[in-house]
């Protein structure tokens, strides 16, 4: 069971979920691309130097399996969910931080959207709330930024409906 499920009030119903994009992996991908052109390349120049080979090998290898691990776990112990009353934020596995807003102390929802983020369609969710000033770095009170996050238009739109 998700944390936002258990931790509904009666009656309370999720509306929308979010979550981390896809490219959460491109440390991955990048890391397997390099592994390849290097294992690549040796081959072709280096041919009797099995041993440079077999390292290079092993050490892309590794690279490529903690930084996908990285991500695969990121994603999957961040929650992001949008009730009819709130919204909840969670991430941690051992540890757990939540952030929660009820909707009526909604403020305003800004999404932050680069050129690629538009193309892939990602971005950085801001939700500030109502009263309660500024925080301890100068920004308005609120969930954190939510950075990296699929959809986010769709997900404001979502919060902003009530």
């Amino acid at each position: 069971m998700s944390y936002a499920q258990s931790v509904l009030q009666p009656g309370e119903t999720v509306v929308a979920t979010g979550r981390l994009h896809w490219t959460i992996y491109w440390p991955a991908i990048v890391s397997f691309v390099a592994g390849v052109a290097a294992l690549a390349l040796e081959s072709r120049y280096t041919p009797q130097h099995d041993v440079l080979i077999a390292a290079t090998g092993l050490v892309f290898g590794v690279l490529f399996a903690v930084t996908l691990f990285r991500a695969w776990f990121a994603r999957w112990i961040t929650e992001i969910a949008v009730t009819d009353r709130r919204i909840i934020y969670k991430r941690g596995f051992i540890w757990r931080h939540t952030e929660e807003m009820n909707m009526d102390k909604v403020a305003s929802v800004d999404v932050d959207q680069s050129i690629l983020g538009r193309m892939l369609d990602y971005g950085t969710i801001h939700v500030i709330g109502t009263g309660g000033g500024q925080s301890v770095d100068g920004s308005a009170r609120g969930i954190e930024h939510l950075h990296r996050i699929a959809a986010p238009i769709a997900l404001r739109n979502v919060i902003t409906a009530k």
